[in-house]
Protein backbone atom coordinates (compact mmCIF):
# COMPACT_ATOMS: atom_id res chain seq x y z
CA UNK A 1 0.00 0.00 0.00
CA UNK A 2 1.22 3.07 -0.92
CA UNK A 3 -0.24 6.39 0.30
CA UNK A 4 0.64 10.18 0.66
CA UNK A 5 -2.07 11.63 3.01
CA UNK A 6 -5.06 10.01 4.37
CA UNK A 7 -9.10 11.39 4.90
CA UNK A 8 -10.96 10.44 7.53
CA UNK A 9 -14.34 9.39 6.99
CA UNK A 10 -17.11 11.25 8.96
CA UNK A 11 -19.44 9.63 11.37
CA UNK A 12 -21.60 12.36 12.37
CA UNK A 13 -22.50 15.29 10.77
CA UNK A 14 -21.21 18.36 12.34
CA UNK A 15 -21.74 22.01 12.49
CA UNK A 16 -19.52 24.21 10.32
CA UNK A 17 -15.93 24.26 10.78
CA UNK A 18 -15.06 26.74 13.29
CA UNK A 19 -17.92 28.48 14.93
CA UNK A 20 -16.94 32.68 15.88
CA UNK A 21 -18.62 33.70 18.70
CA UNK A 22 -17.53 37.36 18.09
CA UNK A 23 -20.02 40.46 18.66
CA UNK A 24 -18.91 41.85 15.32
CA UNK A 25 -21.71 42.09 12.65
CA UNK A 26 -22.02 38.89 10.73
CA UNK A 27 -20.51 36.54 12.95
CA UNK A 28 -22.03 33.22 14.39
CA UNK A 29 -23.31 33.26 17.57
CA UNK A 30 -23.24 29.87 19.69
CA UNK A 31 -24.26 27.25 17.20
CA UNK A 32 -23.22 28.94 14.40
CA UNK A 33 -20.54 28.92 12.39
CA UNK A 34 -18.37 30.97 9.86
CA UNK A 35 -18.18 28.46 6.65
CA UNK A 36 -14.60 28.84 6.00
CA UNK A 37 -13.10 27.42 8.77
CA UNK A 38 -10.96 30.55 9.41
CA UNK A 39 -11.04 33.38 12.35
CA UNK A 40 -10.21 37.77 11.74
CA UNK A 41 -9.37 38.10 8.14
CA UNK A 42 -9.51 34.97 7.14
CA UNK A 43 -5.94 34.65 6.25
CA UNK A 44 -5.59 37.43 3.70
CA UNK A 45 -2.50 39.24 2.53
CA UNK A 46 -0.96 40.31 6.10
CA UNK A 47 1.71 39.41 8.11
CA UNK A 48 4.37 40.12 10.73
CA UNK A 49 4.16 40.80 13.97
CA UNK A 50 4.16 38.89 17.82
CA UNK A 51 1.69 36.25 18.63
CA UNK A 52 1.59 36.41 22.35
CA UNK A 53 -0.23 33.28 23.64
CA UNK A 54 -1.95 32.84 27.14
CA UNK A 55 -1.50 29.23 28.16
CA UNK A 56 -3.63 27.53 30.13
CA UNK A 57 -0.71 24.96 31.86
CA UNK A 58 2.93 24.64 32.50
CA UNK A 59 4.74 24.75 29.22
CA UNK A 60 6.38 21.94 28.19
CA UNK A 61 10.20 20.63 28.13
CA UNK A 62 11.45 21.50 25.07
CA UNK A 63 13.25 18.56 23.92
CA UNK A 64 11.70 16.70 21.46
CA UNK A 65 9.34 14.23 22.65
CA UNK A 66 9.77 14.73 26.25
CA UNK A 67 7.16 17.77 26.78
CA UNK A 68 5.09 16.46 29.93
CA UNK A 69 2.38 19.67 29.13
CA UNK A 70 -0.02 17.55 27.51
CA UNK A 71 -1.44 17.77 24.24
CA UNK A 72 -1.67 22.10 25.32
CA UNK A 73 2.29 22.15 25.02
CA UNK A 74 2.57 19.60 21.99
CA UNK A 75 0.21 22.36 19.97
CA UNK A 76 1.85 25.35 20.98
CA UNK A 77 5.65 24.36 21.65
CA UNK A 78 7.01 20.74 20.53
CA UNK A 79 5.01 21.22 16.99
CA UNK A 80 6.36 24.36 16.07
CA UNK A 81 9.88 23.59 17.28
CA UNK A 82 9.86 20.15 15.05
CA UNK A 83 8.01 17.60 12.73
CA UNK A 84 7.92 14.05 12.59
CA UNK A 85 8.24 12.00 9.39
CA UNK A 86 4.59 12.86 8.68
CA UNK A 87 1.93 15.81 10.10
CA UNK A 88 -1.46 16.75 10.66
CA UNK A 89 -2.92 18.01 7.98
CA UNK A 90 -4.48 21.15 9.79
CA UNK A 91 -5.58 23.67 7.36
CA UNK A 92 -7.77 22.09 5.35
CA UNK A 93 -11.52 20.06 5.66
CA UNK A 94 -11.91 21.74 9.04
CA UNK A 95 -15.41 19.79 9.23
CA UNK A 96 -14.04 16.67 9.76
CA UNK A 97 -10.67 15.58 12.18
CA UNK A 98 -7.52 16.21 9.94
CA UNK A 99 -5.61 13.33 7.95
CA UNK A 100 -1.81 12.33 8.02
CA UNK A 101 0.15 13.74 5.31
CA UNK A 102 3.85 14.17 4.67
CA UNK A 103 5.85 16.47 6.71
CA UNK A 104 9.62 15.09 6.45
CA UNK A 105 8.74 11.88 4.14
CA UNK A 106 6.96 12.14 0.66
CA UNK A 107 5.30 8.80 0.87
CA UNK A 108 5.66 5.46 2.58
CA UNK A 109 4.73 2.22 1.37
CA UNK A 110 3.72 -0.95 3.91
CA UNK A 111 5.14 -4.51 2.55
CA UNK A 112 3.04 -8.09 2.43
CA UNK A 113 4.21 -8.59 6.20
CA UNK A 114 2.35 -5.48 7.43
CA UNK A 115 5.33 -4.82 9.55
CA UNK A 116 7.87 -3.24 7.24
CA UNK A 117 7.52 0.20 6.58
CA UNK A 118 9.86 2.13 3.81
CA UNK A 119 9.70 5.94 4.25
CA UNK A 120 11.07 8.16 1.32
CA UNK A 121 12.27 11.46 2.85
CA UNK A 122 11.85 14.93 2.08
CA UNK A 123 14.72 16.53 -0.40
CA UNK A 124 16.32 20.03 0.79
CA UNK A 125 14.99 20.89 4.23
CA UNK A 126 17.47 22.16 6.52
CA UNK A 127 17.82 22.17 10.55
CA UNK A 128 16.68 25.74 12.12
CA UNK A 129 20.80 25.28 12.80
CA UNK A 130 21.76 25.22 8.81
CA UNK A 131 22.42 21.55 8.55
CA UNK A 132 20.99 19.47 6.29
CA UNK A 133 17.96 16.59 7.24
CA UNK A 134 18.61 13.37 5.86
CA UNK A 135 18.00 9.75 6.32
CA UNK A 136 21.20 9.73 9.44
CA UNK A 137 18.97 12.47 11.08
CA UNK A 138 16.18 9.84 11.38
CA UNK A 139 18.61 7.08 12.39
CA UNK A 140 20.25 9.52 15.00
CA UNK A 141 16.84 10.36 16.47
CA UNK A 142 15.06 6.95 16.47
CA UNK A 143 18.70 5.71 18.32
CA UNK A 144 18.16 8.59 20.73
CA UNK A 145 14.68 7.44 21.60
CA UNK A 146 15.02 3.47 21.74
CA UNK A 147 19.11 2.36 21.81
CA UNK A 148 19.84 2.27 25.29
CA UNK A 149 24.12 2.58 24.06
CA UNK A 150 23.40 5.66 22.00
CA UNK A 151 25.52 8.51 23.71
CA UNK A 152 22.82 10.68 23.50
CA UNK A 153 19.70 8.23 25.19
CA UNK A 154 18.31 9.21 28.30
CA UNK A 155 15.89 7.65 30.76
CA UNK A 156 13.58 10.04 30.50
CA UNK A 157 13.93 10.23 26.33
CA UNK A 158 13.18 6.39 26.13
CA UNK A 159 9.97 6.63 28.25
CA UNK A 160 8.43 9.65 26.34
CA UNK A 161 8.97 7.58 22.90
CA UNK A 162 7.98 4.58 24.34
CA UNK A 163 3.82 6.11 23.80
CA UNK A 164 4.74 6.44 19.74
CA UNK A 165 7.99 4.68 19.11
CA UNK A 166 7.82 1.93 21.11
CA UNK A 167 6.60 0.09 18.38
CA UNK A 168 9.49 0.15 16.59
CA UNK A 169 11.40 -3.32 16.02
CA UNK A 170 14.16 -2.02 13.66
CA UNK A 171 15.07 1.08 11.73
CA UNK A 172 17.65 1.47 9.00
CA UNK A 173 18.95 3.78 6.73
CA UNK A 174 18.62 2.20 3.20
CA UNK A 175 19.66 5.11 1.03
CA UNK A 176 20.27 8.71 1.26
CA UNK A 177 16.96 9.09 0.41
CA UNK A 178 14.85 6.26 2.07
CA UNK A 179 14.36 4.60 6.02
CA UNK A 180 13.08 1.44 6.83
CA UNK A 181 11.28 1.07 10.07
CA UNK A 182 9.41 -2.53 11.17
CA UNK A 183 7.13 -2.41 13.59
CA UNK A 184 7.14 -5.56 16.23
CA UNK A 185 3.46 -6.27 15.24
CA UNK A 186 1.08 -5.18 12.41
CA UNK A 187 0.34 -1.98 12.87
CA UNK A 188 -2.20 0.06 10.58
CA UNK A 189 -1.90 3.54 12.46
CA UNK A 190 2.04 3.61 12.23
CA UNK A 191 2.19 6.77 10.01
CA UNK A 192 -0.23 8.58 12.23
CA UNK A 193 2.21 7.67 15.39
CA UNK A 194 5.43 9.07 13.38
CA UNK A 195 3.76 12.46 13.25
CA UNK A 196 4.72 12.50 17.31
CA UNK A 197 7.88 10.96 16.73
CA UNK A 198 9.75 14.52 16.42
CA UNK A 199 12.90 15.11 14.54
CA UNK A 200 15.82 17.31 16.38
CA UNK A 201 19.33 18.56 14.91
CA UNK A 202 21.89 15.53 15.23
CA UNK A 203 24.63 18.45 15.37
CA UNK A 204 22.92 20.43 17.78
CA UNK A 205 21.93 17.83 20.17
CA UNK A 206 25.85 16.61 19.77
CA UNK A 207 27.03 20.24 20.67
CA UNK A 208 25.24 20.55 23.93
CA UNK A 209 24.22 17.16 24.52
CA UNK A 210 21.15 15.38 25.42
CA UNK A 211 21.45 16.69 29.32
CA UNK A 212 21.23 20.81 27.40
CA UNK A 213 19.42 20.32 24.31
CA UNK A 214 16.42 21.57 25.91
CA UNK A 215 18.28 24.89 26.29
CA UNK A 216 18.82 24.97 22.85
CA UNK A 217 16.29 23.22 20.59
CA UNK A 218 16.49 22.61 17.01
CA UNK A 219 14.37 21.02 14.65
CA UNK A 220 12.72 21.77 11.34
CA UNK A 221 9.52 23.54 11.92
CA UNK A 222 7.99 26.96 11.28
CA UNK A 223 9.54 28.48 14.40
CA UNK A 224 13.17 28.52 15.53
CA UNK A 225 13.77 28.49 19.58
CA UNK A 226 14.99 31.63 21.03
CA UNK A 227 14.62 31.96 24.75
CA UNK A 228 12.47 30.63 27.63
CA UNK A 229 12.16 31.87 31.18
CA UNK A 230 11.89 28.29 32.83
CA UNK A 231 7.87 27.81 33.70
CA UNK A 232 6.99 30.97 32.27
CA UNK A 233 8.08 32.03 29.03
CA UNK A 234 9.32 30.36 25.77
CA UNK A 235 9.70 32.75 22.86
CA UNK A 236 10.15 31.49 19.28
CA UNK A 237 11.04 33.56 16.07
CA UNK A 238 9.75 32.09 12.17
CA UNK A 239 12.21 29.78 10.33
CA UNK A 240 12.32 31.83 7.14
CA UNK A 241 13.71 28.87 5.28
CA UNK A 242 11.01 26.61 6.47
CA UNK A 243 10.11 24.01 3.66
CA UNK A 244 6.40 24.74 3.70
CA UNK A 245 7.29 28.52 3.62
CA UNK A 246 8.24 31.03 6.05
CA UNK A 247 5.22 32.01 8.78
CA UNK A 248 4.05 35.15 8.44
CA UNK A 249 4.46 35.89 11.97
CA UNK A 250 7.67 37.08 12.71
CA UNK A 251 7.51 35.83 16.68
CA UNK A 252 5.74 33.63 18.43
CA UNK A 253 5.63 33.88 22.51
CA UNK A 254 3.82 31.82 24.76
CA UNK A 255 3.06 32.53 28.39
CA UNK A 256 2.27 29.95 31.30
CA UNK A 257 -1.54 31.52 32.81
CA UNK A 258 -2.92 28.84 34.70
CA UNK A 259 -5.61 30.86 35.75
CA UNK A 260 -8.55 31.55 34.07
CA UNK A 261 -8.63 35.19 35.72
CA UNK A 262 -5.13 36.24 34.76
CA UNK A 263 -5.49 34.97 31.52
CA UNK A 264 -8.44 37.43 30.63
CA UNK A 265 -6.50 39.98 32.59
CA UNK A 266 -3.87 39.52 30.01
CA UNK A 267 -5.73 39.39 26.93
CA UNK A 268 -7.31 42.95 28.08
CA UNK A 269 -4.11 44.59 29.00
CA UNK A 270 -2.52 43.48 25.66
CA UNK A 271 -0.23 41.61 27.91
CA UNK A 272 -1.11 38.75 25.42
CA UNK A 273 -2.92 39.22 22.24
CA UNK A 274 -4.95 35.26 22.29
CA UNK A 275 -5.43 33.29 25.17
CA UNK A 276 -6.20 29.35 25.43
CA UNK A 277 -9.93 29.15 27.02
CA UNK A 278 -10.92 32.35 28.30
CA UNK A 279 -13.32 31.74 30.94
CA UNK A 280 -16.64 30.77 30.06
CA UNK A 281 -18.15 33.75 32.29
CA UNK A 282 -16.09 36.36 30.52
CA UNK A 283 -17.01 35.44 26.98
CA UNK A 284 -20.11 37.88 26.63
CA UNK A 285 -18.07 41.08 27.98
CA UNK A 286 -15.10 39.88 26.04
CA UNK A 287 -17.00 39.72 22.42
CA UNK A 288 -18.60 43.15 23.74
CA UNK A 289 -14.70 44.18 23.16
CA UNK A 290 -14.41 43.40 19.66
CA UNK A 291 -12.69 40.14 20.98
CA UNK A 292 -13.26 37.12 18.87
CA UNK A 293 -13.99 33.65 20.21
CA UNK A 294 -13.29 30.65 17.68
CA UNK A 295 -14.78 27.06 18.56
CA UNK A 296 -14.74 23.96 16.33
CA UNK A 297 -15.75 20.32 17.95
CA UNK A 298 -12.92 17.94 18.37
CA UNK A 299 -11.28 14.67 19.94
CA UNK A 300 -11.90 15.71 23.64
CA UNK A 301 -14.06 13.88 26.47
CA UNK A 302 -14.13 15.64 29.93
CA UNK A 303 -14.90 12.55 32.38
CA UNK A 304 -14.26 11.09 35.67
CA UNK A 305 -12.56 7.92 35.80
CA UNK A 306 -13.95 5.26 38.49
CA UNK A 307 -11.96 2.49 40.72
CA UNK A 308 -14.01 -0.27 38.94
CA UNK A 309 -12.05 -2.53 41.47
CA UNK A 310 -13.69 -0.97 44.82
CA UNK A 311 -17.14 -1.18 45.84
CA UNK A 312 -19.90 0.07 44.84
CA UNK A 313 -17.88 1.60 41.89
CA UNK A 314 -17.61 -2.47 40.66
CA UNK A 315 -20.80 -2.69 40.08
CA UNK A 316 -21.89 -1.41 36.53
CA UNK A 317 -25.49 -0.30 37.66
CA UNK A 318 -23.96 1.39 39.68
CA UNK A 319 -21.85 3.29 37.63
CA UNK A 320 -24.77 3.70 34.81
CA UNK A 321 -26.91 5.21 37.68
CA UNK A 322 -23.90 7.82 38.15
CA UNK A 323 -23.92 8.62 34.54
CA UNK A 324 -28.40 9.44 34.42
CA UNK A 325 -28.13 11.52 37.75
CA UNK A 326 -25.73 14.54 36.12
CA UNK A 327 -27.12 17.09 33.74
CA UNK A 328 -24.68 17.48 31.22
CA UNK A 329 -26.22 19.69 29.11
CA UNK A 330 -26.90 22.08 31.97
CA UNK A 331 -23.01 22.17 32.04
CA UNK A 332 -22.68 22.30 28.65
CA UNK A 333 -25.05 25.22 28.19
CA UNK A 334 -24.95 27.31 31.30
CA UNK A 335 -21.72 26.51 33.02
CA UNK A 336 -19.70 26.59 30.04
CA UNK A 337 -22.11 29.18 28.00
CA UNK A 338 -22.11 26.30 25.13
CA UNK A 339 -18.15 26.24 24.23
CA UNK A 340 -18.76 22.00 25.46
CA UNK A 341 -21.46 19.57 24.36
CA UNK A 342 -22.86 17.55 26.44
CA UNK A 343 -21.25 13.50 26.52
CA UNK A 344 -23.48 11.19 26.01
CA UNK A 345 -21.18 8.30 25.20
CA UNK A 346 -18.29 7.14 25.57
CA UNK A 347 -16.82 8.29 21.92
CA UNK A 348 -16.49 12.21 21.67
CA UNK A 349 -18.15 13.80 18.50
CA UNK A 350 -15.98 14.68 16.61
CA UNK A 351 -14.42 11.54 15.82
CA UNK A 352 -15.24 8.51 13.31
CA UNK A 353 -16.10 6.09 16.51
CA UNK A 354 -18.71 8.28 17.69
CA UNK A 355 -22.45 6.62 16.90
CA UNK A 356 -25.26 8.84 16.12
CA UNK A 357 -27.75 6.19 17.39
CA UNK A 358 -25.53 5.15 21.01
CA UNK A 359 -26.04 8.23 22.76
CA UNK A 360 -27.09 6.51 26.26
CA UNK A 361 -27.36 8.53 28.95
CA UNK A 362 -29.75 11.36 29.38
CA UNK A 363 -30.16 13.25 32.50
CA UNK A 364 -32.98 10.76 34.13
CA UNK A 365 -32.78 11.14 38.26
CA UNK A 366 -35.65 8.62 38.61
CA UNK A 367 -33.36 5.99 36.41
CA UNK A 368 -30.52 6.58 38.94
CA UNK A 369 -31.86 6.05 41.91
CA UNK A 370 -33.74 2.93 40.81
CA UNK A 371 -30.90 1.22 39.44
CA UNK A 372 -29.27 2.19 42.74
CA UNK A 373 -31.99 0.45 44.30
CA UNK A 374 -31.58 -2.49 42.67
CA UNK A 375 -27.68 -2.78 43.49
CA UNK A 376 -28.71 -2.60 46.88
CA UNK A 377 -27.84 0.85 47.95
CA UNK A 378 -31.40 2.60 48.12
CA UNK A 379 -29.90 5.23 50.50
CA UNK A 380 -27.09 5.98 48.19
CA UNK A 381 -23.37 5.83 49.49
CA UNK A 382 -20.31 8.26 49.88
CA UNK A 383 -17.68 8.37 47.48
CA UNK A 384 -14.04 10.82 46.67
CA UNK A 385 -12.57 12.09 43.81
CA UNK A 386 -9.34 13.80 42.85
CA UNK A 387 -10.10 16.88 40.73
CA UNK A 388 -7.23 18.80 38.87
CA UNK A 389 -7.47 22.43 39.26
CA UNK A 390 -6.42 23.52 35.66
CA UNK A 391 -4.07 21.86 33.23
CA UNK A 392 -4.70 21.39 29.12
CA UNK A 393 -7.98 20.69 27.74
CA UNK A 394 -9.80 20.88 31.81
CA UNK A 395 -12.03 23.35 30.90
CA UNK A 396 -13.22 24.64 34.48
CA UNK A 397 -12.43 21.52 36.46
CA UNK A 398 -13.49 22.07 39.78
CA UNK A 399 -16.54 23.95 39.24
CA UNK A 400 -17.79 21.12 36.58
CA UNK A 401 -17.52 18.82 39.57
CA UNK A 402 -19.06 20.68 42.13
CA UNK A 403 -22.21 20.72 39.83
CA UNK A 404 -21.43 16.78 39.26
CA UNK A 405 -21.45 16.96 43.04
CA UNK A 406 -24.75 18.76 43.35
CA UNK A 407 -26.31 16.10 40.60
CA UNK A 408 -25.08 13.22 42.46
CA UNK A 409 -25.84 14.21 46.05
CA UNK A 410 -29.70 14.68 44.83
CA UNK A 411 -30.02 10.17 44.11
CA UNK A 412 -27.81 10.12 47.25
CA UNK A 413 -24.17 10.16 46.11
CA UNK A 414 -22.10 12.07 48.63
CA UNK A 415 -19.04 13.12 46.44
CA UNK A 416 -15.81 14.42 48.71
CA UNK A 417 -13.67 16.57 46.32
CA UNK A 418 -10.17 16.55 46.43
CA UNK A 419 -7.87 19.14 44.12
CA UNK A 420 -4.47 18.94 43.18
CA UNK A 421 -2.18 20.39 40.25
CA UNK A 422 -2.45 18.90 36.45
CA UNK A 423 1.03 17.79 36.53
CA UNK A 424 0.84 15.64 39.83
CA UNK A 425 -2.58 13.83 38.41
CA UNK A 426 -1.05 12.89 35.19
CA UNK A 427 2.19 12.06 36.81
CA UNK A 428 0.13 9.47 39.44
CA UNK A 429 -1.59 8.32 36.58
CA UNK A 430 1.37 7.17 34.30
CA UNK A 431 3.07 5.20 37.27
CA UNK A 432 -0.69 3.29 37.45
CA UNK A 433 -1.64 5.37 40.79
CA UNK A 434 -4.38 6.94 41.79
CA UNK A 435 -3.77 10.57 43.22
CA UNK A 436 -4.46 11.56 46.81
CA UNK A 437 -5.89 7.33 47.28
CA UNK A 438 -9.81 8.62 45.69
CA UNK A 439 -12.21 6.40 44.31
CA UNK A 440 -12.07 8.32 41.18
CA UNK A 441 -10.16 10.78 38.99
CA UNK A 442 -11.53 13.82 37.07
CA UNK A 443 -9.54 14.63 33.84
CA UNK A 444 -9.58 15.78 30.32
CA UNK A 445 -8.35 13.31 27.93
CA UNK A 446 -7.90 12.29 24.00
CA UNK A 447 -8.96 9.46 22.85
CA UNK A 448 -8.35 9.63 18.98
CA UNK A 449 -6.44 12.68 18.11
CA UNK A 450 -3.67 9.52 18.04
CA UNK A 451 -4.67 5.83 17.67
CA UNK A 452 -1.54 4.82 19.49
CA UNK A 453 -3.64 5.95 22.49
CA UNK A 454 -6.57 4.17 22.72
CA UNK A 455 -5.11 0.93 24.92
CA UNK A 456 -3.70 3.47 27.42
CA UNK A 457 -7.20 4.73 28.26
CA UNK A 458 -9.44 1.81 28.12
CA UNK A 459 -6.85 -1.41 27.69
CA UNK A 460 -6.93 -3.54 30.43
CA UNK A 461 -3.08 -4.06 29.65
CA UNK A 462 -2.92 -0.30 30.00
CA UNK A 463 0.40 1.08 32.44
CA UNK A 464 -1.87 4.25 32.97
CA UNK A 465 -4.61 4.36 35.87
CA UNK A 466 -7.45 3.29 34.29
CA UNK A 467 -9.57 2.58 37.13
CA UNK A 468 -9.11 -1.01 36.79
CA UNK A 469 -11.30 -1.55 34.09
CA UNK A 470 -10.87 -4.40 31.93
CA UNK A 471 -13.35 -6.08 29.43
CA UNK A 472 -11.64 -8.66 27.47
CA UNK A 473 -14.07 -7.98 24.07
CA UNK A 474 -12.83 -4.27 23.98
CA UNK A 475 -8.56 -5.38 23.78
CA UNK A 476 -9.75 -7.95 21.34
CA UNK A 477 -11.49 -5.41 19.01
CA UNK A 478 -8.62 -2.56 19.91
CA UNK A 479 -5.90 -4.84 19.13
CA UNK A 480 -7.65 -6.42 15.66
CA UNK A 481 -8.27 -2.98 14.29
CA UNK A 482 -4.94 -1.44 15.46
CA UNK A 483 -3.31 -4.27 13.10
CA UNK A 484 -5.71 -3.36 10.14
CA UNK A 485 -3.60 -0.74 7.40
CA UNK A 486 -7.41 -0.03 6.22
CA UNK A 487 -8.56 3.13 7.76
CA UNK A 488 -12.35 2.69 7.44
CA UNK A 489 -11.80 -1.15 9.03
CA UNK A 490 -10.31 0.24 12.01
CA UNK A 491 -12.62 3.00 12.80
CA UNK A 492 -15.28 0.16 12.78
CA UNK A 493 -13.79 -1.89 14.97
CA UNK A 494 -13.20 1.94 16.99
CA UNK A 495 -16.99 2.05 17.30
CA UNK A 496 -17.84 -1.34 18.60
CA UNK A 497 -15.28 -1.24 21.11
CA UNK A 498 -16.24 2.21 22.48
CA UNK A 499 -19.98 0.94 22.50
CA UNK A 500 -19.17 -1.60 24.95
CA UNK A 501 -17.21 0.89 27.28
CA UNK A 502 -20.61 2.85 26.97
CA UNK A 503 -22.47 0.02 28.18
CA UNK A 504 -19.89 -0.59 31.01
CA UNK A 505 -19.86 2.93 32.48
CA UNK A 506 -16.50 2.79 33.97
CA UNK A 507 -16.16 6.47 33.80
CA UNK A 508 -18.83 9.28 34.32
CA UNK A 509 -19.13 10.86 30.56
CA UNK A 510 -19.66 14.73 31.45
CA UNK A 511 -18.56 16.99 28.30
CA UNK A 512 -16.80 17.41 24.77
CA UNK A 513 -14.77 20.53 24.85
CA UNK A 514 -15.26 22.80 21.82
CA UNK A 515 -11.72 23.99 22.22
CA UNK A 516 -12.75 27.97 22.34
CA UNK A 517 -10.06 30.45 22.34
CA UNK A 518 -10.14 34.27 22.61
CA UNK A 519 -8.33 36.16 20.14
CA UNK A 520 -7.59 40.11 19.99
CA UNK A 521 -8.56 42.00 16.75
CA UNK A 522 -5.79 42.41 16.07
CA UNK A 523 -4.61 38.54 15.03
CA UNK A 524 -5.65 37.56 11.86
CA UNK A 525 -5.25 34.33 9.87
CA UNK A 526 -6.41 31.30 12.44
CA UNK A 527 -7.71 28.40 10.83
CA UNK A 528 -9.43 25.88 13.77
CA UNK A 529 -9.81 22.56 13.15
CA UNK A 530 -11.34 19.40 14.46
CA UNK A 531 -8.07 18.75 16.40
CA UNK A 532 -6.06 20.05 19.45
CA UNK A 533 -3.51 21.40 17.32
CA UNK A 534 -2.96 24.22 15.44
CA UNK A 535 -1.01 25.03 12.06
CA UNK A 536 0.02 28.56 13.28
CA UNK A 537 1.64 29.32 10.17
CA UNK A 538 -0.51 31.12 8.38
CA UNK A 539 -1.80 33.88 11.67
CA UNK A 540 -0.35 37.67 12.01
CA UNK A 541 -0.56 40.22 13.99
CA UNK A 542 -1.74 43.47 12.94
Amino acid sequence: MTRTARTRSRAVALPAAAVLLAAAAGCAGPGGGSGDGSTGAGGGTGRGGTLVIGATGKLPNTDTVIGGAGFEGKRLVSFQLYEGLTRYELLTDTDKPPAVTGALATDWQVAADRRTWTFTLRKGVKFQDGTPFDADAVVFNLARYLDKSSPEYTDALGAAAAEYAGDIASYRKTDADHVELVTKEPNGHFPEDLAHVLIASPTAVRRTGSADFARHPVGTGPFSFVSQTEGQQIELAANKDYWRGAPRLDRLVIKALPDAAARTAALRSGGANWIEYPNPDDIDSLKADGVTIATNSYDHLWYWILDTSKAPWNDPRVRRAANYAIDRRAIAEKLLHGTADPAYQAAPRATAAYDPAGDAYSHDPAKARQLLAEAGLPNGFTTSVTVPTGGSGNLLPVPIAEALQRDLAAVGIKVELRTTDWTTLIGAEAKGQVALGSDAVAQSTTLFQSEALLPLFIGSTSPFWTGHYANPQVDQLLATSAADADQAARQTGYRKALTLVTQDAPWLFVVNDRNPRALSPKVHGLVQPQSWFLDLTTVWVG
